[in-house]
């Protein structure tokens, strides 16, 4: 028997150790303008190989800098702190979680899909009328649930990975049948947990199926870009199946599939400057 229930997973989230301040501070940070940056810069240069790994971004041809970066500070100065920011906690993040090694579960193939999510979340914000880097981070945490999962209920897990395979199923309803529980489900009680903005939240409970609403949201704006993110494969996942557009979202968003089209390039582009978050370099 596979099936789990919400209790268990808050019991596991519960055992986790804590997410590192610095990305609890830099997530508040998007909504709260009265944090200190300096303060937070300075939090975020103590950890040598963070900030490190951040600079490769900095420092990438998709930002042109005419000099080279070479401290957070600098960073904050040319790119902005939230642009930073965002930097910084995607490097945090993909160290946070450790999968086992699994014959059924790449973590790199995981963090592609969450970038490139990210990635389209922030190109495509400004024209909807949203934050970019909280559309970046609402990309980037969407399937936060899915690694919770495979982390903490590994076995029961590999089930429904299976079920999926045998039934040519969607993920979602592979959790649902063989779990009882949706790494929609898992991630949204882990955004609460961690505290992060009730937009993430909702973004990280509804990203495949966004409650609709008069105005454009997060979850509406992750919802389209995860699709896109598919559509693009920058993950490189031959499992991968994208949910069914809501076509009502990029009424909400103001988008059409002509600026969709012309931003493809961009994304691409910048997806590949991100790249090198994803190895430690430690």
């Amino acid at each position: 028997m596979n099936t789990i229930t919400l209790d268990t997973v808050l019991d596991n989230i519960h055992r986790l150790p804590s997410l590192p301040a610095v990305v609890n501070e830099l997530i508040l940070a998007l909504s709260d303008d009265g944090l200190s940056v300096d303060e937070l810069a300075h939090g975020i240069e103590k950890d040598q190989a963070l900030s490190a790994r951040a600079l490769r971004v900095a420092n990438s041809p998709f930002y042109g800098m005419q000099k080279s970066i070479s401290s957070i500070h600098d960073a904050i100065v040319v790119l902005g702190f939230r642009a930073v920011g965002s930097l910084v906690t995607t490097a945090a993040l993909t160290d946070f979680f450790k999968a086992p090694e699994l014959a059924w579960f790449d973590q790199s193939t995981f963090w592609r899909h969450s970038l490139g999510t990210a990635v389209c979340g922030r190109k495509l914000a400004d024209q909807a009328r949203l934050d970019p880097e909280i559309g970046f981070t609402a990309g980037l945490l969407h399937d936060i649930g899915r690694l919770l999962l495979v982390v903490c209920c590994t076995k029961q897990y590999e089930a429904a990975v299976i079920w999926r395979e045998e039934h040519d199923s969607f993920l979602l309803e592979a959790e649902r049948e063989v779990l009882g529980v949706t790494h929609a489900e898992a991630g949204a009680a882990l955004a609460q947990h961690w505290n992060f903005a009730p937009s993430i939240q909702v973004a990280v409970a509804t990203h495949h199926q966004p409650v609709a609403g008069t105005t454009a949201s997060y979850a509406d704006l992750t919802h389209l870009c995860e699709i896109m993110a598919h559509g693009l494969d920058l993950a490189r996942d031959r499992y991968a199946m994208a949910t069914e557009l809501d076509e009502s979202v990029l009424v909400r968003l103001g988008l059409d599939w002509t600026y969709l089209a012309a931003s493809l390039p961009g994304i691409e582009r910048e997806f590949d400057s991100y790249e090198s978050l994803l190895t430690s370099g430690r």
